[in-house]
């Protein structure tokens, strides 16, 4: 039995990582920590487990073989690196760190520690995403020559439970970033597993167009993204990211290719639909995507636990995908195009 421990009990552990873990038979939460003790209270009522004054004094107890870190941005990296240096495996939210430096750390500390590190990424693990995968590798719609994926919805702060515009994720000092590391990173991600590709380059312009603080200040980290992508291949495509998307989330993905074109989560009736150049087409998953399902995260982290590597997700995906994330901002900021190196 894996135990597990808990860094930051907010929305994305109280709903994600804590049923998720919950749910699988090869671990148990054991430990949890929070700034705000009354959250871990409540979670370790309902799941079991201790609550930890520190995440120092969590990370201390020999006990507690794996963690997932889901703190604001500003404490991925340090605790992630604290906890392999104390031998724990980490399972950290996206985005891994708020500078290169950091992730290129947490990187060597896995590696130098042989500690497992693993990015909360799970686009790649969405079902139709899953099936395009497939697809894509038999060649059915030939070579990838251009794509267009967006993620956007009305903002965190549509899912807290409290709406609150002075929450960590719109203050620059606690976010690092915004949008563009919070939905964008995702697709990002997902591109790279879908062609297998890393971007080697990007244009883009990020933007803060609407979020207002309570008091009517603008919030100071972007709203909104936009990039354009150039692959290993040459292929070209776009990625875009937004908290203002107030009507229906769109998290979609068209990849166009030399023998037709797939498009994911894009059609109402079938959450992978492919059109070939011939007029044949193929029907994949139906209906549309499910937020309530399992992520899928979970369960892999746990068999990468099991296998001894990380077999979905690991640290050098995370970092070539905040790679592109920190070369976005930099274009955005100098209005030049940024090579990925």
């Amino acid at each position: 039995m894996i135990n597990i421990g808990i860094l930051g009990c907010g929305n994305i552990a109280r709903t994600r990582h804590i049923p998720e873990y919950a749910a699988n038979p090869d671990c148990r939460i054991t430990a949890y920590y929070n700034p705000s003790r009354g959250k871990a209270e409540a979670l370790a009522r309902q799941y079991g487990g201790k609550v930890y004054d520190s995440a120092e004094e969590l990370l201390a107890d020999p006990s507690i073989d794996a963690v997932s870190v889901c703190t604001a941005n500003d404490a991925h990296a340090a605790l992630s690196v604290a906890a392999m240096k104390a031998g724990k495996h980490v399972l950290c939210e996206k985005p891994i760190a708020c500078t290169i430096e950091e992730a290129q750390e947490m990187l060597h500390i896995s590696e130098e520690t042989g500690r497992l590190l693993m990015a909360g990424h799970n686009q790649r693990f969405l079902p139709a995403h899953r099936e395009a995968k497939e697809y894509l590798n038999k060649g059915t719609i030939g070579k990838i020559l251009s794509f267009r994926t967006t993620f956007g919805h009305g903002g965190p702060e549509m899912f807290m439970k409290v709406k609150d515009m002075n929450s960590w994720f719109f203050r620059k000092e606690k976010a690092a970033m915004g949008v563009m590391a919070d939905l964008g990173v995702h697709k990002i991600d997902l591109i790279h597993y879908l062609t297998g590709e890393r971007s080697m380059r990007v244009s883009a312009k990020l933007s803060t167009l609407d979020k207002c603080r309570e008091d009517g200040s603008p919030i100071s980290v972007d709203d909104n993204a936009v990039c354009l992508l150039e692959m290993e291949s040459g292929a070209v495509g776009t990625v875009t990211a937004s908290w203002t998307y107030y009507g229906q989330p769109d998290n979609s993905t068209v990849i166009y290719g030399s023998k037709g074109i797939m498009r994911l989560y894009d059609d109402p009736d079938h959450s992978l639909l492919i059109k070939l150049a011939d007029g044949s087409l193929i029907a994949g998953r139906s209906g549309p995507m499910d937020f309530r399902a399992p992520s899928g995260v979970i369960d892999s982290w746990i068999e990468s636990i099991k296998a001894g590597k990380v077999l979905e997700s690991d640290g050098k995906s995370a970092l070539d995908a905040m790679k592109t994330v920190f070369a976005a901002i930099r274009s955005s900021e100098t209005g030049t195009s940024i090579e990925i190196h």
